[in-house]
């Protein structure tokens, strides 16, 4: 396994304070100004094997700097976060799930910049849009440690065997193989439609691909409305899909009544209803937990297909920053460590994570499977965060209403001029 050489800067500050003889507690408890040694306190919402294997991860900062690292776990990390800023006692560290967390941390000048070292460790392992997305009004602040997979596709391997198709790299050729597989007996696509938030991942996905990272940008803020031309084409994409019963497993009707575990086990049972399931890097885990199929031999995956020429690279997910709340040097040794290769290979070695780290060896990783999700997170030359979740909750996450609503709506009418109105509409009221 690499190790991480920290900067010169930290090595005097060890040794510093080593010949000072200072208190063990002086550095890195909520605004000391230590180096090594000490302690660094940080907070996230990781529990059970999650805390676990992050706890991998701090046993090994320790022992590389010497740094004890006191770990809180918090499932409401923006509330908790909220009261200890208040109380004056806040943790050095915080990993935060949100990007819409982030930003308004660092609106109220709660956050602390990272160091030359930690950017430098970023600009080492990271493509720049993790850098991009760890920024805020210019200022530099979070470290990516985490991260989550939103645009793959996944199949039976033996109804694909079967049709004769291979996994598609372009959506025409995704549209061709869904005719394909028709013939074959077998619909092409099984989707949570009930639940409705798998609708609108797949909308994000193609929005990205279709329109870009700065649209995207722009529609998440609704910088734009709901009616711009550019959502009216990506619903047009969308419906090329959803807009053919025969695509779908229990047609339209069926796709509406259709909740997110089911929509894996139409596909992966003994007889499956389905050919391909969409949704997000978890989805391994509902194969494995709900149904008898074996991830990497009855089940893959293919990475969501380019629309026209566009967005091969392109990824819509999720992911956990890690940001300083304290101005001290073991909070910016915590997370120039995260910012490692080193770092993210502890967790990737025992499985259960993604890391957009660029220079994590890849065969670190449990699976194939993992290996190739992890790729292609750290290599997307755009990823953009989940839109639904940035939105205001009543817009973006609440069952029957905003965006949850309207693409389950849009299922039934296939019209992108109505659908468009009524997003604009819910937006625009939710927005203020």
């Amino acid at each position: 396994m690499r190790r991480t050489h920290f900067s010169l800067l930290l090595v005097i500050a060890l040794v510093a304070t080593a010949c000072a003889g200072g208190e063990p507690g002086d550095n890195g408890d909520g605004g000391g100004d230590g180096g090594g040694g000490g302690s660094v306190s940080l907070a996230a919402v990781w529990t059970g094997t999650e805390q676990e294997n992050f706890q991998l991860v701090l046993d090994a900062f320790t022992e590389e700097t010497g740094i004890s690292a006191e770990y809180q776990s918090n499932a409401d990390i923006g509330t908790f976060l909220g009261t200890q800023i208040e109380g004056g006692q806040p943790p050095d560290v915080a990993l935060l799930p949100q990007p819409g967390l982030m930003r308004d941390l660092a609106g109220q000048d709660a956050l602390v910049p990272v160091s030359d070292d930690v950017e430098a460790a970023l600009d080492e392992n990271y493509a720049p849009v993790w850098k991009d997305l760890g920024t805020v009004d210019g200022e530099l602040y979070g470290v990516y440690f985490k991260a989550a997979n939103k645009a793959t596709w996944w199949y039976n391997t033996a109804a694909f065997e079967q049709a004769g198709v291979e996994p598609a790299e372009d959506w025409d050729g995704l549209l061709d193989d869904a005719d394909t597989v028709a013939q074959s007996g077998l619909a092409y696509l099984s989707i949570g439609g009930g639940d409705a938030w798998p609708l609108t991942d797949l909308f994000e996905n193609i929005y990205l691909k279709t329109a870009g990272g700065d649209m995207y940008d722009q529609l998440s803020n609704h910088e734009i409305p709901w009616t711009d031309q550019s959502v009216i084409d990506a619903l047009n994409v969308m419906g090329e899909l959803l807009g053919d019963d025969a695509n779908l497993a229990g047609g339209q009707r069926g796709t509406l009544q259709t909740d997110f575990p089911t929509s894996v086990s139409q596909v992966f049972s003994g007889q499956p209803k389905a050919a391909t399931v969409y949704e997000g890097d978890f989805v391994a885990g509902v194969i494995s937990g709900e149904t008898e199929a074996t991830v990497g031999e009855d089940a893959d995956f293919f990475p969501f297909p380019a629309i026209d020429g566009q967005g091969a690279e392109s990824v819509v997910g999720g992911g956990d920053v890690a940001v300083a709340l304290t101005d001290n040097e073991n909070a910016q040794a915590l997370l120039e460590f995260l910012a490692s290769a080193e770092a993210a290979e502890v967790w990737a070695e025992v499985g259960g994570f993604t890391s957009p780290n660029q220079n994590v060896d890849i065969g670190v990783y449990p699976d194939e499977i993992s290996a190739r999700i992890a790729e292609a997170v750290a290599n997307a030359t755009e990823f953009r965060f989940d839109m639904s979740d940035l939105q205001p909750a009543e817009f973006g996450a609440t069952a029957g209403r905003g965006m949850w609503l309207r693409f389950q709506q849009f299922i039934e009418s296939g019209d992108p001029q109505k659908t468009a109105r009524d997003l604009e509409a819910d937006a625009a009221k939710a927005f203020g």
